[in-house]
C-alpha cells in the first residue's frame, strides 16, 4: 500500500472510531432523520416547529420536484454515509400539484424503491392543514385549498406563515385520524390518482414518537 494511501485509511478509521451518536433524554441514541422537502419555506417552517428531543433532525428546503426531489435525497444520503454519519430515515415531502401523472408515479415508486420515505400529497401540502377541520373526500386545486383554509382560520391563510404548527397543533390528533381515513381509501396506491390524500401524517407521527 502507497504511503499516501495508508495515511488516508487511517485518518478514516480515526473518524469511523471516533463517530459515535447522542442519546436523547431517554438515554436511547438519537436518530439522524434527514427531511428533503419541494417546497422552500412552507414546509420546512413547519416541520421546524416540532419539539423533538431524541433525534437529530436536518431539514432540507429544496425548490425541486418529483424526480429531482429524489435524486437530490440520494445525493444528501450517500454524502452522509461517505461521511460516516448515515441518516437512519430520509424523507421526500413533495405535492402531485400539476406535474405529469408519470413523473409524480415514478418517483414515488423510486423513492421507496431505494429505502426513502415519502410524505406525498395530492394536491397539495395545504391538505394537510385542511384535515384539521375536515374529514374531505372531494378533489380540490391548492388554490382552493387556500381558500378553504381562510374560511376555517377566520383569517386569510398565506403561505410560508410560521405560525401554522402552533395555530393548528390542538386539532393535529384529529388531522392525522382523518389523513388515515383517506389514505385507507386508496387499495393499491396510485398516487398520481389518489386525490385527495396526504402522507404528511406518517411523517408527523415519527417526529412525535422522537419527542
Amino acid at each position: 500500500m502507497a504511503k499516501g494511501d495508508k495515511k488516508r485509511k487511517e485518518k478514516w478509521l480515526q473518524k469511523r472510531h471516533s463517530f459515535s451518536r447522542k442519546t436523547g433524554t431517554k438515554g436511547k441514541p438519537y436518530q439522524r432523520v434527514l427531511i428533503v422537502c419541494e417546497g422552500e419555506k412552507t414546509e420546512p417552517d413547519y416541520f421546524r416547529q416540532f419539539r423533538v428531543t431524541s433525534a437529530e433532525i436536518k431539514i432540507v428546503g429544496t425548490g425541486y420536484n418529483t424526480m429531482a426531489l429524489v435524486r437530490e435525497a440520494l445525493r444528501l444520503k450517500k454524502e452522509a454515509g461517505d461521511n460516516d454519519e448515515p441518516y437512519d430515515q430520509v424523507w421526500c415531502v413533495f405535492d402531485r400539484d400539476s406535474f405529469p401523472a408519470p413523473d409524480v408515479d415514478n418517483a414515488w415508486h423510486t423513492a421507496r424503491k431505494k429505502k426513502l420515505r415519502t410524505a406525498l400529497s395530492n394536491e397539495a401540502f395545504e391538505l394537510w392543514f385542511l384535515l384539521h377541520f375536515d374529514y374531505m373526500i372531494a378533489a380540490h386545486t391548492r388554490y382552493q385549498y387556500q381558500e378553504m383554509l381562510s374560511v376555517r382560520m377566520g383569517r386569510q391563510y398565506k403561505k410560508n406563515d410560521p405560525e401554522m404548527y402552533h395555530e393548528l397543533l390542538s386539532r393535529q390528533q384529529i388531522a392525522i385520524e382523518n389523513a388515515k381515513k383517506l389514505i385507507g381509501q386508496y387499495d393499491p396506491r396510485k398516487p398520481a390518482t389518489d386525490n385527495p390524500c396526504t402522507e404528511v401524517h406518517e411523517l408527523v407521527m415519527e417526529l412525535n414518537n422522537q419527542r
